[in-house]
């Protein structure tokens, strides 16, 4: 099966080990990240959300509109606003990308950073409304009479959008989160599942979990897995854990001196933070290059596990989980433009190749081989 590489379009220059030297959105260094991306082998970017910061919506139309292949996963909180604007801003974005947009629903893991925007609904709550608003944002992608809907989030009549997406039937719904209303929400609704990264075992027993969920709601396919990790990568095995403890050090310091804004104090609310800190306290190193201190000074915020090593040991990591059956993979330095160049240049093609003998050697010993790959 293909692989397909996920990196960010941060609209500036900042991240958890450096502040940002200008605006919060600085638009030339937005176009320069993306143009690296599309320059150095990467598919797409994601424009992620948070509340305070730049809509990741028009920054993504802008780099739809500069660049030619980039494709662009948009985040999307389904409580900052209604389905039937969303469907529309989403089939708009289509349009100017000529087909090239992803959306990426968050439900949100934190009642605070929730809370920041207006929203007071409880976690098992929120997961119940993104699942009737993915079904609302697809049946207006695909609807071309009006019609009402009257569900438990949402109630509305007469509706039918004059915009609708590029790409047919409609765009793809990417979806996250690792608690069962997670799995259930998106193993049901999903084109693609994602995860944050964790040792081998445990990602293969999340997987498992996602495929469940998706025969429980009835569906004869699967959504593809993505996993995301934070590369830490160098000539030499020794200059990448120097670089690693570097990383770490800087990480902490920032969020000693205050230098980070955070959620309300205490342990994460949600189940993928827990899952990395419960892993962390568990041990720093897993499996060939999986490192746990990243997500452990962070409190365990977002994608923050570490790969660690030379080019090829972090290929051969990430070949690790594209056995597992993960055909996404995502992955975002602390430096966001140097690494995503030097990612892009040294260990992309590694996989790639991989990849391709893998997926030669399996059509050659025939199609029964395939079936059981592909789930």
């Amino acid at each position: 099966m293909p692989v397909e590489f996920l990196g960010i379009a941060a609209t500036n220059d900042g991240s958890e080990t450096t502040a940002r030297s200008g605006a919060a959105f600085d638009a030339a260094y937005t176009l320069r990240l993306a143009r690296a991306h599309e320059e150095h082998g990467w598919d797409r970017v994601l424009f992620a959300y948070a509340s305070g910061s730049p809509d990741p919506a028009p920054a993504a139309a802008y780099i739809a509109s500069k660049l030619d292949t980039l494709q662009v996963l948009l985040a999307h909180r389904p409580n900052v606003s209604y389905p039937t604007y969303a469907a529309k801003t989403f089939a708009t974005l289509d349009q100017i990308s000529a087909g090239r947009l992803t959306v990426h629903f968050i439900t949100g893991g934190n009642d605070h950073e929730q809370q920041r925007e207006g929203d007071t609904l409880s976690k098992d709550e929120r997961y119940a409304r993104t699942r009737e608003y993915i079904q609302i944002v697809k049946k207006i992608w695909t609807t071309r009479v009006p019609f009402d809907h009257e569900g438990e989030h949402y109630q509305f009549h007469d509706f039918v959008s004059d915009v609708f997406p590029v790409q047919q039937p409609r765009p793809g719904v990417s979806f996250g989160g690792s608690s069962p209303a997670a799995y259930a929400a998106g193993g049901a609704e999903a084109d693609i599942y994602c995860l944050w990264g964790e040792p081998l075992a445990k990602t293969a027993e999340q997987i498992e979990a996602v495929r469940a969920a998706a025969a429980a709601a009835g569906r004869t396919d699967t959504p593809r897995i993505q996993v995301a990790f934070r590369p830490i990568i160098a000539p030499t095995e020794e200059l990448a854990w120097e670089k690693a403890h570097r990383t770490v050090g800087a990480i902490r310091a920032r969020r000693e001196q205050g230098l980070v804004r955070q959620h309300r104090s205490g342990d994460p609310e949600n189940t993928g933070s827990q899952r990395l800190i419960a892993i962390a306290d568990a041990g720093e190193r897993y499996d060939r290059a999986l490192w746990t201190p990243t997500a452990a000074a962070t409190g365990g915020a977002g994608n923050s596990n570490a790969l660690v090593g030379t080019p090829d040991t972090v290929a051969q990591a990430l070949l690790d989980y594209y056995d597992l059956g993960v055909d996404i993979l995502s992955a975002r330095g602390y430096d966001l433009l140097d690494d995503a160049i030097d990612f892009g240049r040294y260990v992309i093609p590694i996989v790639r190749e991989e990849v391709a003998k893998r997926d030669a050697e399996r059509v050659a010993r025939g199609p029964q081989t395939l079936a059981v790959v592909n789930g």
